[in-house]
């Protein structure tokens, strides 16, 4: 599917199959779910989400953001199954602790960053978002 769209979010050659069919993860109708175990006939009239597509406007999901900042990816390979179980947990969880946090990966395989730096971009994105949500009590105020 990936090659037929023109979309490389799957990530790269590791050529682990096992990791491959973790990483491939998506959303369908708000719910995660590995894409590798559905059929494009089943999913006729949800919604699916794949990586690209937390991205609005040429900007990036707050969670890939988070990924970048926190140095959370480097082969790529696992990154779309972290950020989009991240994007669910959050939307579920917004201030997860790293428990929730290792529960809700645990399953999603990485062989390069040792988890903690992904750990550290999840409870990122949740810290951002929580900002995001509390507007600056100074920002409403008008001049005397």
């Amino acid at each position: 599917m990936n090659e037929r769209m023109a979309i490389g979010g799957g990530g790269g050659g590791v050529g682990f199959r096992q990791v491959f069919e973790l990483a491939k993860k998506v959303e369908v109708d708000g719910q995660p779910a590995s894409s590798c175990c559905l059929l494009a006939v089943d999913l006729d009239g949800t919604e699916v989400v794949t990586v690209e597509g937390l991205a609005r406007r040429r900007e990036l999901h707050p969670v890939q953001e988070a990924f970048a900042a926190a140095n959370a990816l480097q082969c790529g390979y696992c990154t779309p199954g972290f950020v989009m179980m991240t994007a669910a947990l959050l939307a579920a969880n917004p201030q997860p602790d790293r428990a929730a946090v290792r529960e809700w990966l645990d399953g999603n395989l990485c062989r390069c960053t040792g988890y903690a730096p992904i750990e550290t971009a999840v409870m990122l994105a949740a810290e951002r978002s929580a900002e995001a949500e509390c507007p600056d009590p100074d920002a409403e105020r008008t001049a005397p």
